[in-house]
């Protein structure tokens, strides 16, 4: 079933970076849709991130991309994260509107594309821009390619 009735992306749905980039770290588009944006491609200090026109989805060279996350605070659809793997363990950097925001190093849960839970990962950097924080979080590699979300599990 395809995400157009779901709801959800699959990973068929997505052009997977290789190995090699995920262990530099790379930007990783889940907007698949066509709609008028652009701000990432604007954002990008390298140029890695391309459009065919102003309604295309975006497209990422891997090689290009030096994961900076500065496209993942701009995106106005959420749509896009930072994948790092490191030994065993792997680095989802990802945007987060919601209270209470997460602080360095506090145990939080990590949620797949449904808003299921999967692991319990670790917040390792939090950084304000504009009226988004971009949250890094550290899970166990396995969940890479499906934590997408996080939820604070404290108490306002």
């Amino acid at each position: 079933m395809s995400y157009e009735k779901t709801g959800v992306l699959s990973k068929k749905d997505l052009r997977m970076p290789l190995k090699k980039h995920l262990e530099k770290g790379v930007a990783f588009t889940e907007c698949v849709q066509r709609i008028p944006c652009n701000p990432c491609v604007d954002v990008c200090p390298v140029d890695a991130i391309t459009m065919e026109d102003i309604n295309a989805p975006p497209v990422v060279s891997y090689d290009r991309c030096t994961g900076c996350a500065r496209c993942v605070a701009v995106c106005p659809g959420l749509a896009i994260f930072v994948l790092k793997t490191k030994n065993d363990k792997a680095l989802v950097t990802l945007p987060y509107e919601f209270l209470p925001v997460p602080e360095k190093n506090e145990k939080v849960w990590a949620l797949d594309r449904t808003g299921q839970r999967i692991d319990e990962g670790v917040v390792k950097k939090v950084v304000k821009k504009g009226k988004t924080n971009v949250v890094t979080v550290e899970v166990n590699r396995e969940y890479l390619m499906d934590v997408r979300y996080i939820r604070v599990k404290r108490k306002i």
